[in-house]
């Protein structure tokens, strides 16, 4: 399955949450709702849009942050790859994206608090 193809599987699966958009992005895709990105694809992997709500289901599960290397330094961001079987299972894909996009709308939230 191509990169593209990939994407338009996660957005079709994603259908149910709401009207999903993948955006290519730095060499994966964002994945949108609302025009917030809960989601994030990269190297063929998913990885969702955590908080400190939603952090600790991914940590107990093993599931690794999004990280790249930048200057001789490694950055984490606030995505953890997706549970494999999420990504065969519609429904539980669902869920697992409502809790990203909720830790995104928390996200915006918190910036527009800020400012």
């Amino acid at each position: 399955m191509s990169h593209s193809e990939f994407a338009d599987y996660l957005c079709e699966q994603l259908m149910p949450i709401g009207p999903v958009r993948a955006k290519r992005m730095f060499g994966g895709y964002g994945l949108f709702l609302d025009d917030l990105m809960f989601g994030l694809i990269a190297d063929d992997v998913l990885y969702l849009k955590t908080d400190e709500l939603t952090r600790p289901n991914f940590e107990s599960l093993g599931l690794e942050p999004f990280s790249y290397s930048k200057k001789d330094k490694v950055v984490s961001l606030s995505y953890s790859q997706a549970p494999e079987d999420a990504i065969e299972d519609p429904h539980l894909l669902c869920e697992w994206a409502n809790a990203a996009f909720g830790a995104a709308l928390r996200s915006a939230n918190n910036k527009k608090k800020n400012k």
